[in-house]
């Protein structure tokens, strides 16, 4: 729909308008903080953001197929807590369907302002082409609908809201406060180019007083170099949004330890993410304080995770001992065995921050919260 400039020119335009109509009619929330929600989706993408100003962005939707309806209603259910009536933006960050298979479903049970994408399939698929021809228009033809580009802003009431990559292409000209030389792209070495959707992924960096977040999709370990080298274009955040499920394809240290997170977020599955390499980037990561995890990782085993009071889920069928090791992962394929059973109640891991860069974390499985102050020096 906006694919030839003037009429993506004209869809942002008319985003603004939605966006200023929005204030104007703002959902009404007691809240005065940003909150973040990193729904359970079983290992793929749902991240729920809600302003003060009660305009809220998802990115990513859930699993598709027979988990539609689960992920759906677990989006629901952090939406109805937020206090919100519409989804504002809709960010879906690439085509696989654990990112965007949710989507027809949520659409039928809450009104969404804007559809954001970073533009055409890359990776023949089936079940995407089959969505993008077929449902995907009938979506977005009564809302607006903007493809992507590095550089865009997002108008969300009371938030900085940047697109840093997208298409395959990334953020070329530094955010404020950015731009100082990457140590870390000393010591990279190249992956094997990705041709998959992964590296098409649109990823965001949000401030919002003195609180910046990020959260870049499964951009894989090329395009992080190609965003953070040989100068970090996007500066230094107090939370990350973990790439990719904690895979190691992903999260290389020249995207993680010169974001300098304080505090990472990993929505990852029982046997999808968390793998060592990844967590061994993730722990070195300097100025960590603290990983949360959506679900306990067989692949990372006691070697590689965290104490249980940061870990959002569990599984059904819980085994007598957990081994220290880590258990290899399953090979692909459909004769893989599947993942344990988790289609009980899920829970949210939330982030409540203030404008002075101060933010709680909450585990909704069991209450356990833990405030960080705000920093210092920014």
């Amino acid at each position: 729909m906006l694919n030839h400039p003037l009429t993506r020119a004209f869809g942002i335009a008319l985003s603004f308008a939605v966006a200023a109509g929005a204030v104007a009619a703002a959902q009404t929330r007691a809240s005065r903080t940003f909150d973040i929600y990193v729904v359970d989706v079983e290992g793929g993408n749902a991240t729920l953001f809600v302003a003060p100003s009660g305009e809220s962005v998802l990115i990513d939707s859930g699993n598709g197929g027979a988990a539609a309806a689960r992920d759906a209603d677990r989006i629901m259910a952090a939406v109805k807590d937020a206090g919100l009536t519409r989804i504002d933006h809709l960010i879906t960050t690439h085509w696989h369907g654990d990112h965007f298979g949710g989507l027809e479903e949520l659409a039928r049970r809450i009104p969404i302002q804007q559809f954001i994408d970073h533009g055409p399939n890359v990776q023949p698929a089936a079940a995407a082409d089959d969505f993008l021809q077929k449902v995907y228009p009938t979506l977005y033809q009564k809302a607006v609908h903007t493809v992507a580009k590095p550089g865009d802003t997002i108008a969300v009431a009371g938030l900085n809201w940047r697109i840093v990559s997208a298409a395959g292409a990334t953020l070329k000209t530094p955010l404020s406060g950015s731009g100082t030389p990457n140590p870390y792209c000393a010591a990279y070495k190249a992956q094997d180019p990705d041709p998959t959707e992964n590296a098409q992924s649109v990823g965001s960096i949000v401030t919002f007083g003195r609180f910046r977040v990020a959260h870049i999709g499964d951009l894989t370990w090329n395009k992080e170099f190609d965003l953070m080298c040989p100068t970090n274009r996007v500066g230094t955040v107090d939370l990350f949004i973990v790439s990719h499920h904690g895979q190691a394809i992903s999260n290389s240290p020249v995207l993680v330890h010169a974001l300098h997170p304080r505090v990472a977020i990993m929505n990852n599955g029982t046997r999808k993410g968390g793998q060592p390499d990844a967590m061994k980037v993730l722990f070195s990561s300097p100025g960590l304080e603290d990983l949360w995890q959506e679900h306990f990782s067989l692949l990372s085993g006691q070697e590689y995770t965290v104490p249980g009071m940061f870990i959002a889920n569990t599984v059904d069928d819980q085994p007598a001992a957990m081994p220290i090791a880590a258990q290899a992962a399953p090979a692909p394929g459909p004769g893989a065995a599947p993942p344990p059973v988790h289609n009980g109640a899920a829970h949210w891991i939330k982030v409540s921050a203030q404008t002075d860069g101060s933010f709680t974390v909450t585990n909704a499985r069991n209450g356990f919260s833990k405030t960080y102050a705000a920093p210092a020096g920014r």
